[in-house]
């Protein structure tokens, strides 16, 4: 699999519980898709920012769970919003990555050389 440049200094955006505008039943099936693609063939971002509805992912409940667990170990950071998670009462609720503000949001992004947003 070629990584067209995602590597160490690429930061991924993830606004949505999902991935595309599609029904929620197809959103969640493309990310499901994307991360494991990531994680099996190793195409490894610096780091995952997780805002708006995004930090619904990083939650309780949530189905991708093991997939962001997997890249977290493999070293990606996560980074998930401190507003937003208390925006939709999910602060308790963080099951994987490392809460953080919109200063460390910032600051992945002066840090990357690309940004992806999903």
């Amino acid at each position: 699999m070629t990584t067209d440049g995602i590597g160490p200094s690429t930061l991924i955006v993830l606004t949505r519980d999902g991935m595309g505008d599609g029904d929620d039943d197809l959103r969640a099936r493309l990310l499901t898709t994307y991360l494991t693609l990531l994680a099996e063939n190793d195409v490894l971002p610096g780091a995952i920012c997780f805002y708006t509805d995004g930090v619904k992912l990083v939650c309780e409940g949530s189905a991708h769970l093991d997939l962001l667990r997997t890249l977290e170990e493999k070293g990606v950071h996560l980074i998930v919003c401190t507003t937003c998670l208390k925006h939709y009462d999910l602060f308790d609720q963080v099951a994987v990555g490392i809460v953080g503000g919109m200063t460390d949001i910032i600051s992945a992004q002066g840090k990357a050389a690309k940004v992806i947003t999903l």
